[in-house]
């Protein structure tokens, strides 16, 4: 193990530390990372025992874009297990490199979690998903020309995202579609031809996020399930320009749809 992972780990361990003291929960279940237009789902999940604000947790930033709440939550499910909400994701975009990306998903492990929920929001290379459409993530492309692992880690990739967890996402909803999302560093959207280039690769869905949580979610023997709310069409398919607003309006607008999923996962696991 090298000193940046050694430090990784022991950075994730104290957050973890944090959260189980203002929480009371020694040990949390799964984890979710809440992506952009996501935040409004979380009182509809469960009773929350703590609501932290994410700068006082060693190792966090604080989010830089709207529709990320800032907030670290700890609630307790129907089904008496504890999950734990990442309402603080760092992206690569903000510049602090791959490790602040990554650490959310390092403090869940370290939290005790074994099932980790990545959501985002993305914009869709298929007409035919329009803004307001949950997709499963089948695989994931990484165009961010890095990674959250270093030295000699090397970590098998070939199933990222659980097919036991896309089985259960649909025998809750038969009509998900599922898709290949591509990660590109941002913050600038992507240009009409680099949304053609995704698609000729084998995307399906572009956004900023996501990738580098799942390597690093992976790396730590994660089990992972990836749910991206297509918010606009991508440049290139869509006639209109894009805006963050939007992002957001698509997810307060696919709310009802996205906490039923959501909690009926959470019920299942």
């Amino acid at each position: 193990m090298t000193n940046s992972s050694s430090g990784n780990r022991r950075l994730a361990a104290s957050a973890a530390e944090t959260i189980a003291r203002a929480s009371g929960v020694v040990r949390h279940d799964i984890g979710l990372t809440l992506g952009s237009g996501w935040a409004n789902i979380v009182s509809e999940l469960g009773e929350t025992l703590a609501d932290i604000d994410a700068r006082e947790v060693p190792g966090f930033l604080k989010p830089v874009v709207d529709g990320h709440s800032g907030q670290i939550r700890s609630v307790r499910l129907a089904t008496g297990k504890h999950l734990l909400i990442i309402g603080a994701r760092t992206h690569l975009y903000e510049g602090h490199g791959p490790d602040p990306v990554a650490h959310g998903v390092r403090t869940a492990a370290a939290a005790g979690v074994t099932t980790m929920i990545l959501t985002n929001a993305s914009g869709s290379a298929r007409r035919e998903w329009k803004p307001g459409t949950p997709v499963l993530i089948r695989d994931h492309i990484n165009l961010t020309a890095t990674s959250p692992l270093d030295g000699g880690e090397f970590i098998d990739m070939s199933t990222a995202y659980s097919e036991e967890l896309r089985r259960l996402a649909h025998e809750i909803d038969p009509e998900l579609p599922e898709g290949v999302y591509a990660q590109f560093r941002g913050p600038q959207y992507e240009t009409p031809a680099e949304v053609r280039m995704a698609a000729v690769l084998g995307a399906d869905l572009v956004g900023m996020s996501t990738a580098l949580e799942t390597i690093a979610a992976r790396a730590l023997g994660l089990d992972v399930l990836g749910v991206s709310l297509v918010t606009n069409l991508a440049a290139g398919v869509s006639p209109e320009p894009l805006a963050h607003a939007d992002v957001v309006a698509a997810g307060t607008a696919a709310l009802p749809r996205l906490a039923a999923l959501l909690r009926a996962v959470l019920e299942r696991l």
